[in-house]
């Protein structure tokens, strides 16, 4: 750890880095988690739409000018896209062409190539829920966008509430997508809210909105020195390790080995039968020799 507190790491790729073991977390009450990058693997769908819609809307007219704005996306994964485009174009109608072009595109994209889920994603969110904690998933799309990938998963009913960054008022890094998270869901505090991300932008806005743990994942656009920078508490390989990291999965170790010292209770039991059963066998045949040594055999 750093001195001002920062949480570091060695950077081996299967490590995860967990809060301070004396920060008592709230009670957990809501779980927001990001869509692209952090639940839904991108494969760099989103860059290609942006490239597409850079080229259709005349952002750049040089190799270097485009090498420079995806380099800017990039860095800005996990914003609002309309927002990006506003300010590489410094134009709102160039902007909103721009921004356009990309949602149709990635429309396109997922249609074509398709989408799918991080690994363990579906299940962590059916445990949490299980568990009475509330799901929300959040992107910087827009509402048409996310239902497309919503549709295309069939994830329509998986989270508790889904929100884009139009419905939130401004997307990331400011703190109105998990604080609406907060009131849609009736969280009674922010503290009790866990912010799951791929990116800085989404460790910036959990932070902002005073969540209570700020979870940056490696299965997306940022690397682990970025998303530490940016503030993350912790930083995990995958969503998949979220389980661990908040607790449950030492819920279900503790379970197996209570499972375990009933078995042995169990074997315990069937041993002792056995000792038994091979007293009866010993006394039957004495019984037997003392019958074989009466007035018949002698």
């Amino acid at each position: 750890m750093t001195p001002d507190g920062r949480i570091t790491s060695e950077f081996d790729d299967t490590a995860i880095i967990e809060p301070e073991e004396d920060e008592e977390l709230a009670d957990l009450e809501l779980v927001v988690l990001d869509l692209a990058g952090t639940t839904v693997v991108d494969d760099g769908l989103v860059e290609r739409a942006f490239a597409r819609a850079a080229d259709a809307a005349g952002l750049t007219s040089t190799e270097e000018e485009r090498t420079a704005a995806l380099a800017y996306v990039h860095r800005t994964m996990g914003q609002s896209k309309a927002a990006v485009f506003r300010a590489l174009t410094g134009d709102d109608d160039q902007a909103e062409h721009a921004n356009a072009v990309f949602e149709s595109t990635y429309a396109e994209l997922v249609a074509a190539a398709g989408v799918r889920a991080v690994p363990g994603a579906e299940e962590l969110i059916g445990l949490l829920r299980e568990s009475g904690v509330a799901v929300v998933l959040t992107t910087g799309f827009s509402r048409a966008t996310l239902d497309v990938v919503l549709a295309a998963l069939g994830w329509a009913d998986l989270a508790d509430v889904t929100l884009s960054a139009d419905e939130a008022g401004r997307g990331r890094p400011y703190p109105d997508l998990p604080l609406t998270a907060v009131l849609r869901t009736g969280t009674t505090a922010v503290d009790g809210m866990v912010v799951v991300g791929d990116t800085a932008s989404d460790i910036a806005s959990g932070i902002a909105a005073g969540a209570g743990l700020v979870v940056g994942v490696l299965s997306g656009s940022h690397d682990e020195r970025t998303l530490l920078d940016a503030g993350a508490d912790a930083v995990v390989d995958s969503v998949a390790d979220l389980a661990e990291l908040l607790g449950f999965a030492d819920e279900d170790a503790e379970y197996d080995d209570e499972e375990d010292d009933l078995a042995d209770v169990d074997d315990e039991d069937a041993l002792d039968d056995e000792d038994a059963l091979d007293d009866d066998v010993e006394l039957d045949d004495d019984a037997a020799l003392a019958r074989a040594d009466g007035p018949a055999g002698r």
